[in-house]
């Protein structure tokens, strides 16, 4: 037994300031690495990837995209372990410098025209590190919010870090939108560039807000009681693999759902469609100003209905919009084009909103960072592809937006399946409280 003295129940005030620390450091986090997805649809495909084949250049480009995706277990796995062994604060302030460095250092990069092949290849590289840090942060953060959190208000605190990806989706495409408007020659030239630079003086805030984050609690009181799990990982993937698995489901549709109403949407818009770059981000803008709203009205319901009934109400919504999103896109409209991507967007956020604390939920304090990181991660796995799968079905459909709108709804369909399984699996609710996991082990 440990004779280091637990840290006291968290105040609201506290819950606050971990739960801003959150959202500040998952929207510099998602802002990196939303910028690898834009700049894939719009320059990488040209720039990085050399081929008189526009269709392969993209899908070289999504496939780089993917590897992000990769290695994000691998990100789960490292940082899960650690943040169950050494503390989630340490874990999350790696992650921060780890994202903000190399996505810096791809604004530097030379391109294909300058390195021949080695452009494409460190270009991957750093993609795959990119994916390393994610891989470890968004399960970290949601675990500090949620472990600090009053039991009353557990899914708007839950809801914090999820409002960093929508914030990250408005400064990437921001940003994007931005240089976009550059001469096309100054565009490649370096305007593309930018807003991968301003990542470096971004790492300066988010390292200082992340310092001011306290541990957690649950974790401090584990550490007292010497109840640390020894080998974290390996007891989720074999003693909690259902949790795992539906975890994993009722997360695919924020995620996965989200890269086919965005990154590929951008990519057929302006390339199928003959759509103006401008237009194409601008959808995603208004779309992430939309998701903003949804995500903390989702936290809200959560806290009222339950994060799993939540999650399968989302689900059946997004299934019932993916045709409808795609057929407002082919219209060619501007006002029907920024309708369909913000609808799509919208609906599929609903689930997204609740996803931290409804995987929260099904992991014990001891396994909680691995078991939301290793389930998050095995649902980016599959969403890493998704343009891809969409960028190919399109094409074997001759065109035909439907087929990626069927992917879509399949997709919506996993995350209500699960949503329905998740509450069978549920930790029991002194897993959730320091006071419960105290009473637990007394």
């Amino acid at each position: 037994m440990s004779d280091r003295t637990p840290a006291p129940t968290p105040t609201a005030a506290d819950a606050r300031r971990v739960a801003v620390g959150a959202f500040v450091g998952t929207a510099f986090e998602w802002y990196d690495f939303f910028l690898y997805g834009t700049a894939a649809s719009l320059v990488f495909n040209r720039l990085f990837f050399a081929t008189d084949d526009a269709v392969v250049a993209t899908l070289a480009a999504f496939a780089s995209f993917a590897v992000g995706f990769v290695a994000r277990p691998l990100g789960g796995i490292v940082f899960g372990h650690l943040g169950d062994r050494i503390g989630r604060r340490a874990c999350l302030l790696i992650t921060v410098v780890m994202i903000g460095a190399v996505t810096g250092l791809i604004g530097v990069l030379p391109g294909f025209a300058d390195i021949g092949v080695a452009a494409p290849v460190l270009l991957t590289l750093l993609r795959l590190l990119q994916g390393v840090a994610v891989g470890g942060e968004w399960g970290g953060a949601i675990t500090l919010a949620v472990e600090h959190a009053p039991p009353e208000k557990r899914g708007r605190y839950a809801a914090m870090p999820q409002i960093g990806s929508p914030v990250g989706t408005l400064l990437s495409s921001g940003a994007f939108l931005l240089v976009a408007l550059l001469p096309p020659e100054d565009f490649d030239a370096w305007g593309w560039r930018i807003p991968f630079l301003v990542a470096f003086p971004l790492l300066g805030v988010a390292l200082w807000l992340r310092r001011r984050v306290e541990e957690s609690p649950l974790f401090d009181r584990l550490l007292a009681e010497d109840a640390r799990a020894s080998a974290p990982v390996t007891q989720v993937v074999t003693g909690a693999w259902p949790a795992l698995l539906v975890g994993a489901g009722s997360a695919l549709l924020g995620v996965g759902g989200f890269y086919l109403a965005t990154t590929f949407v951008i990519s057929y818009a302006t390339g199928d469609l003959d759509l103006p770059r401008p237009l194409a981000l601008g959808a995603t803008l208004v779309a992430a100003v939309v998701e903003i709203g949804v995500l903390v009205l989702g936290g809200r319901l959560a806290e009222r209905f339950g994060a799993a009934r939540v999650t399968v109400a989302g689900g059946i919504a997004s299934a019932l919009v993916a045709l409808p999103m795609f057929w407002l896109l082919d219209t060619r409209n501007g006002v029907a084009v920024v309708l369909g991507v913000t609808l799509g967007v919208a609906m599929l956020s609903i689930p997204y909103a609740v996803s931290g604390d409804l995987l929260a939920r099904l992991f014990p304090a001891r396994l909680r960072y691995s078991g939301i990181a290793l389930a998050a991660n095995l649902a980016g796995i599959v969403s890493g592809f998704v343009p891809l799968v969409a960028t190919a079905v399109l094409a074997a459909a001759g065109g035909g937006s439907w087929a990626p709108g069927l992917l879509l709804v399949g997709i919506a369909l996993v995350t209500v399946v699960s949503g329905l399984l998740a509450p069978r699996l549920y930790v029991p609710e002194a897993e959730m409280t320091t006071e419960g996991v105290a009473r637990s082990r007394a």
